[in-house]
């Protein structure tokens, strides 16, 4: 993080298109203290925006056109940079990597041959972990590492002090050979049999190094703060709702209730208060709860566990808004129009004792009329407010239609587990109106907390999506036009509105989750940022996280500005206090996100292995999802999806198009996105998360 003086000195910096002396700076810059002034040339260097020489010269990343990367994948001979904010790959030979290895930030220049961008490494400005977590195989009788990321090639494991043996999943320390040519690598943790989707979660956790034991100082300070529950103090200059008929809706296995609601009718409109639970309260600024928040960025979900943000005392316990039970929030009030037009909006601190603990499931019975007399029953107290609701989601719903929202098919698995933990069932997740209702209210309150914190001109945290790059859009739209799909709507700069007419055109057609799935994922990233740069797939110019504190670092931020504001602190006042660290918290948050998501995807595949490893040789029909130069992906009616790898297609000379099609020189056959097609299970690794397919029929079935 670096201070105000430090950014100062990177951006003038930025202007030297060169190399530049030390003492040459301190002379433009008519520096005083030299020794601070190198101090935070040090702090440049080590965030990556500067390279020191030995012969005391600068070079300003900016300034000389330079990127900052981080290596992702090494295999013999060469790697692989990503450049951060984006962008394509670069091919970095070996001996141009400066012996950067998988995981270390990097400097590097760059710039297109005829494969694509390539490059060289400047500096290594950062070290990762440079571990690596993969299964133990023998080669010749000599053990050695198959990583399950980043090294592409098998690491010879030396010093085998914990006698890892052949199938188990561990983790190891990488480093070079004392020669600096080949890779070598010391097991440091043994996990257990890699063919488990249990183990493989276990090290994929540690491999993406995510937090998952809190310290003792903080479970203390968790459970100081459950135990002294809501105190008189507490309840001081907050409004009283205790009497509402406020209420929550989740799944029914959720332990960590952070949002509730309340709706009603008003004249010409409605009324909708969304009602959060008050982690800012408890969680204050710097604590030690705090700054393991931070770290984590985010909950993380998987099959079989949640790794929490916070200790169960705070996101199961104090913060948890439990049915019956006084809670502290901070509320959205809400008042909508007849055509869902936002009229009027205010945030106050709160309490409230939620009325009924609502379940999805339960409450779909009571909107689509199937609910039994005990559900009824059960609901009774907030029957009117549900048809309220029901009506106010329909209008917003309808609202959101007209402006142009992104409606992407949704493909999120669900899986089963045995007793064992072992994966014994997988389907695609489904969403009823209930759900559809909670995601629409807490977009209202996401919106309005925006819109507040805009006007007011506060640091902030917005959760920004930006329009997909056209270039991207351009290689999405030749592969929709194989499909068939009339793309005419996606050139130049396509509204959101554009965007979701397309995927209606698909609507209940064979290929309308793969058009899905192309158009997604040509769309930019969501992200945190501290400009209101808009929300491109809900066509929104407001939008940030607000509704979900227990789970999300920046709600947990965002509502202590909030709060400040709500109190009659001054913009000045907030600013001061606030305005750097919105930025490191915003770029700390979008990174921990994606760790999250990526080490979810992977534990992912691995269950959907172990779920697959029990069909070998058995058929299915799918339907071709992907194609690439070696093959090309099938995705089955379950949601699973494996490769069938070129070899294993019959004879000939296959040419790929670079879009979406393999065709057989010889026999005329082929094979390309949307296809429907008959496989045979062929293998499924538990360790990596591949599935591995035969085809059944020689043709595919064109069925677009």
């Amino acid at each position: 993080m670096l201070t105000e003086q430090q950014k100062f000195i990177r951006d003038e910096l930025s202007h030297k298109s060169r190399l530049v002396k030390i003492d040459k700076v301190i002379k433009e810059l008519g520096v005083t203290d030299v020794t601070d002034f190198i101090s935070d040339l040090n702090a440049l260097e080590k965030e990556g925006e500067i390279i020191l020489s030995k012969e005391n010269n600068i070079q300003s990343v900016r300034g000389c056109g330079l990127l900052k990367a981080v290596i992702v994948s090494m295999s013999r001979g060469y790697c692989f940079a990503k450049p951060e904010g984006g962008g394509e790959d670069v091919y970095i030979p070996t001996g141009d990597a400066m012996g950067a290895l998988p995981g270390d930030r990097v400097i590097i220049s760059a710039g297109p041959d005829e494969k694509g961008a390539s490059g060289k490494v400047r500096s290594v400005y950062r070290y990762g972990e440079r571990t690596a977590v993969g299964t133990v195989k023998r080669y010749h009788g000599k053990p050695e590492l198959h990583a399950d990321a980043f090294y592409q090639s098998p690491i010879e494991i030396t010093k085998n002090k914990i006698d890892a043996r052949e199938g188990e999943k561990i983790m190891v320390k990488v480093k070079y050979a004392p020669d600096g040519k080949k890779l070598v690598c010391t097991p440091l943790r043994i996990y257990g049999e890699a063919e488990s989707a249990k183990v493989c979660a276990d090290a994929i956790i540690d491999a993406m190094g995510i937090p998952h034991e809190f310290s003792e100082e903080v479970t203390a300070e968790a459970k100081r703060i459950n135990e002294a529950g809501v105190t008189p103090d507490d309840l001081k200059g907050r409004t009283d709702l205790r009497e509402w008929n406020i209420f929550t809706i989740d799944g029914a296995d959720a332990k960590d209730l952070d949002d509730a609601i309340f709706v009603r009718k008003s004249k010409g409109g409605y009324e909708l208060s969304v009602h959060i639970a008050d982690v800012s309260h408890y969680v204050t600024d710097a604590s030690p709860l705090d700054e393991e928040a931070l770290k984590r960025g985010t909950s993380v979900y998987f099959a079989d566990r949640v790794i929490p943000m916070y200790p169960v005392d705070i996101s199961n316990g104090i913060c948890s808004l439990n049915a019956h039970t006084d809670k502290l929030t901070f509320s959205a009030f809400m008042n909508f129009d007849g055509e869902g037009n936002l009229l009027d909006y205010s945030f106050k601190k709160s309490v409230i004792n939620s009325k009924v603990r609502g379940v999805y499931s339960e409450i779909n019975d009571i909107l689509d009329g199937t609910a039994t007399e005990e559900i009824k029953e059960k609901y009774a107290c907030i029957l009117p407010a549900l048809d309220d609701a029901l009506e106010l989601y329909k209008i917003l719903d309808n609202a959101a239609n007209r402006r142009g929202n992104v409606h992407f098919s949704s493909t999120e698995s669900q899986f089963v587990l045995d007793e064992n933990g072992v994966c014994a069932g997988i389907s695609e997740r489904e969403s009823g109106t209930a759900e559809k209702m909670i995601e629409q209210f807490m977009i209202a309150a996401n919106t309005a907390a925006s819109m507040m914190a805009r006007r007011a001109k506060i640091p902030f945290i917005y959760r920004v999506h930006e329009s997909p790059d056209p270039e991207s859009l351009l290689r999405a739209s030749m592969l929709l036009r194989i499909l068939g799909v009339d793309t005419r709507r996606l050139g130049g700069n396509p509204k959101p509105s554009d965007i979701d007419r397309v995927l209606n055109e698909v609507k209940g057609k064979p290929c309308e989750e793969i058009v899905s799935n192309v158009l997604l994922r040509a769309m930019a990233k969501a992200r945190y940022d501290t400009e209101p740069l808009g929300h491109y797939g809900l066509a929104l110019r407001d939008y940030c996280h607000f509704t979900s504190p227990i789970r999300r670092y920046p709600d947990t931020f965002i509502h202590r500005m909030l709060s400040a504001l709500v109190s009659g602190e001054s913009q000045y006042s907030i600013t001061k206090k606030y305005y750097g660290k919105a930025q490191d918290a915003a770029d700390l948050s979008s990174e921990y996100e994606m760790r999250a998501v990526s080490a979810e995807r992977r534990t992912e595949d691995c269950y959907m292995a172990e779920y697959m490893s029990k069909f070998i040789g058995e058929e299915f029909d799918g339907r071709i999802s992907h194609v690439v130069e070696s093959g090309f992906f099938v995705r089955l009616n379950n949601s699973a999806e494996g490769m069938v790898h070129i070899e294993e297609l019959p004879t000939d000379e296959y040419e790929y198009d670079g879009i979406a099609t393999l065709h057989g020189q010889h026999s005329g056959i082929t094979y390309r996105v949307g296809d429907s097609i008959r496989i045979k299970v062929a293998a499924a690794r538990i360790s990596t998360g591949k599935v591995s397919f035969f085809i059944v029929n020689d043709y595919p079935v064109d069925s677009h």
